[in-house]
């Protein structure tokens, strides 16, 4: 009577044959990756100028109540993480006309140049101000989304009772600048 349990026992010894085992393992490779930070300022819209066109009214030689230029538009700027605008700008300066101006008039036009649409307060620098606080506005999350940028409040420098010197050019600048902040 032994012989049939011994056949048994080797049944139980050959692989494959015993059910506790298994032909499968499974592993879990993690995937790891970074995103940096970036910003950019986009594409600017609609030219590269703001232009305001004859600047006085020429019936009396002041600068013009009416002064405007049509806004600027930085399309498809992003920043991938919490990010501040700033925005600085310069006079409008006349180029040719380079020395001290006679009594009565100015060769210089103040003005506020503003950056919206990025932050809920738009950044905004007054080129005659001591100081711009508003000047740099924060943003805390990542952003996407145009940026538009506008002048006005035109000023001649000295006093609305100053004239502005002739001049083919007067240039003045908006610089518009996205910060990561890490």
């Amino acid at each position: 009577m032994r012989a049939p349990f011994l056949i048994a026992a080797v049944l139980l010894a050959v692989p494959g044959v015993a059910s506790a085992q298994t032909n499968t393992d499974t592993k879990n490779i993690g995937i790891v990756g970074t995103v940096p930070i970036l910003c950019a300022g986009g594409t600017l819209t609609g030219g590269n100028t703001f232009d305001v066109g004859v600047m006085i009214d020429t019936t009396t030689g002041f600068l013009r109540s009416d002064l405007a230029a049509p806004d600027q538009t930085l399309a498809g700027s992003y920043c991938s993480t919490r990010t501040t605008i700033n925005v600085v700008a310069s006079p409008m300066i006349a180029q040719n006309f380079t020395l001290t101006p006679p009594n009565g008039f100015s060769r210089q036009v103040e003005y506020t140049a503003t950056a919206s649409g990025w932050t809920t307060t738009p950044a905004s620098y007054r080129t005659d101000a001591v100081t711009n606080p508003a000047a740099t506005q924060s943003r805390t999350s990542a952003f996407t989304g145009p940026i538009t940028v506008g002048i006005g409040g035109f000023a001649t420098t000295g006093g609305s009772a100053l004239r502005l010197v002739a001049d083919t050019t007067y240039r003045g600048t908006v610089t518009v600048t996205l910060t990561a902040v890490d």
